[in-house]
């Protein structure tokens, strides 16, 4: 079975999306003989320069290729000069490459599923545009999938009326093995957060909340470790000094997994005050970690809570009750550290890539072994 997973970004570049494209095609190729490989741009936003055209990425094959236009929405047309001698198409995250190669389907005819990916509300930038497309033109689009999956549960929700039939729900994957058991095994007052520095990952309320900690106990300070997106280094330092915390934020910038893995070791909790996630992974990882999670109220986190996080969750609307609970479980923590641990590690735990993986190959098979979409964009009017 040759599979093409398409995407807009991939390694070098650092996300979400792009630790899970990796992830399940390296699973893919290693574990389960399938063809696994990978079509993305030929940069990495935000950084100057061009990647080779053809790469090898931990095993897997990587073509890379032209854009233009805007991040938001690259157009890349020559990804259809690449695509013929594929088995099946596997299109990650809803954008260009979903709508063009859908709207392209009666000339490449490829059978096609779709992952999430958490949609493109991840920002509210121009989100009237963005809920008027998503209400006419992706469900077009759709229908040339033989699949949608939802990466989470949150996605389902989003997608289940422009993708009525076709909507499948497969979580994401950790690598078990990355950060596993990294925390400090000392209780402290760090927390640790990790990611791009984007504006949905709201970390100015973090900071806001680490500046409401600190008037009570000086000892609570944060690590942000991550890479520019739509906000840089200097935009986060002048924040944290906007909130009186600057003596006690350090950035680091472009970590990598080693580096990473020692960060968490300096830590005992973690942060996410996220508006917005498809799935959740750095909150994943970093319970995996055996670090106490501190997140937001939306649909992904309060479902790690469902299964059993040891944590706290707080409403960005009314930080003072979620400090109080911060407080409370950091006074805690000597007597309570290594239950909170193996809680959170065991929560992780159920999410490997290895299942994963395999789920999809499952799916790969279901739609290979049938016709083509039943409505094919030709006739996309017609249902």
């Amino acid at each position: 079975m040759k599979i093409l997973h398409i995407c807009r970004q991939f390694s070098p570049s650092v996300g979400g999306l792009e630790d899970s494209v990796l992830n399940l095609g390296r699973s893919q190729r290693q574990n389960l003989g399938v063809d696994a490989q990978v079509l993305t741009l030929d940069s990495v936003f935000g950084r100057p320069g061009k990647l080779p055209h053809r790469d090898m990425v931990d095993g897997i094959p990587v073509t890379r290729i032209a854009w233009r236009g805007s991040t938001r929405y690259p157009l890349a047309p020559e990804v259809l000069r690449h695509i013929r001698d594929f088995d099946l198409l596997h299109v990650h995250a809803i954008d260009f490459f979903f709508d063009f190669l859908a709207w392209t389907w009666p000339f490449h005819r490829k059978t096609m599923i779709a992952s999430t990916h958490g949609g493109f509300f991840h920002t509210g930038a121009l989100r009237r545009v963005k809920e008027i497309w998503f209400r006419t033109i992706t469900p077009i689009s759709v229908r040339a999938y033989s699949r949608i999956v939802a990466c989470s549960y949150s996605d389902a929700d989003m997608f289940s009326k422009v993708a009525r039939g076709r909507l499948q729900t497969i979580e994401n994957g950790i690598n078990q093995t990355r950060f596993r058991d990294a925390a400090s095994r000392t209780p402290n007052h760090t927390i640790l957060a990790f990611g791009r520095f984007a504006i949905h990952k709201r970390l100015n309320l973090l900071f806001e909340l680490v500046a409401r900690l600190r008037r009570n106990n000086p000892k609570w300070n944060l690590i942000v470790a991550g890479q520019d997106s739509n906000l840089t280094a200097d935009d986060l330092r002048a924040q944290a000094r906007a909130c009186g915390i600057a003596d006690s934020l350090r950035i680091v910038s472009g970590p990598g997994d080693a580096e990473l893995r020692d960060l968490m070791g300096e830590a005992s909790f973690f942060g996410c005050l996220s508006a917005h996630e498809g799935f959740g992974l750095a909150a994943v990882e970093a319970m995996s970690a055996g670090l106490v999670p501190i997140l937001s109220t939306i649909t992904p986190f309060v479902r790690l809570m469902q299964q059993g996080a040891a944590g706290v969750m707080i409403n960005p609307d009314d930080l003072a009750p979620g400090t109080r609970d911060v407080e409370a479980l950091a006074a805690s923590l000597p007597q309570t550290a290594d239950t909170m641990r193996a809680r959170n590690m065991d929560v992780a735990s159920q999410y490997d890539w290895n299942s994963v993986a395999q789920e999809y190959v499952r799916v790969y098979q279901q739609v290979l072994g049938r016709s083509r979409p039943r409505s094919a964009m030709v006739t996309a009017g017609a249902e």
